[in-house]
């Protein structure tokens, strides 16, 4: 079994405090056993990691290394609302937009670097299924945004 914080620790990641809301919505919430969080985007210490359209101001890399930034963000929101990430049982979905410029079809691979930061950190409980869809705008010009839905024990 794995250790989650352990695992997290070995891959050099840091875990911030789960990011304030921005306007009015609640950060996660749970239905029975599983967590819904809001989408969060990938900022870090209050500003983001990049900022514009995938195909035109930022490149595929770019647009993963936001994606993981955000996955982390998502982490921390989730382990606000559930304490430990040792109650996961599973990853169910992942909801993801991409801020694109027209003609760039690429989503998926930009989302992968949320998905395989989920499977480097939970193995098989990561495993997930996924929406990565086009956006023709995000919020504050965050290049990604995502949302996720776990199961807890």
């Amino acid at each position: 079994m794995i250790n989650v914080e352990e695992k997290i620790k070995e891959l050099g990641i840091v875990i911030p405090e789960a990011p304030k809301p921005g306007a009015v919505y609640v950060p996660a919430k749970r239905v029975g056993k599983l967590v819904y969080t809001s989408g969060q985007d990938c900022r870090v210490n209050g500003k983001l990691l990049y900022e514009g359209k995938l195909g035109s101001d930022l490149t595929v890399k770019q647009g993963y290394e936001a994606a993981q930034q955000t996955m982390i963000n998502c982490l921390a929101v989730l382990k606000a609302e559930i304490g430990d990430f040792s109650k996961i049982k599973q990853v169910v979905k992942l909801l993801a937009f991409v801020n694109s410029a027209p003609g760039f079809v690429e989503q998926p691979y930009v989302i992968n670097g949320a998905s395989e930061l989920l499977e480097a950190i939970l193995g098989d409980k990561g495993k997930h299924a996924r929406s990565a869809i086009a956006s023709n705008e995000l919020p504050f010009n965050t290049p990604v945004e995502i949302e996720m839905i776990v199961e807890i024990e």
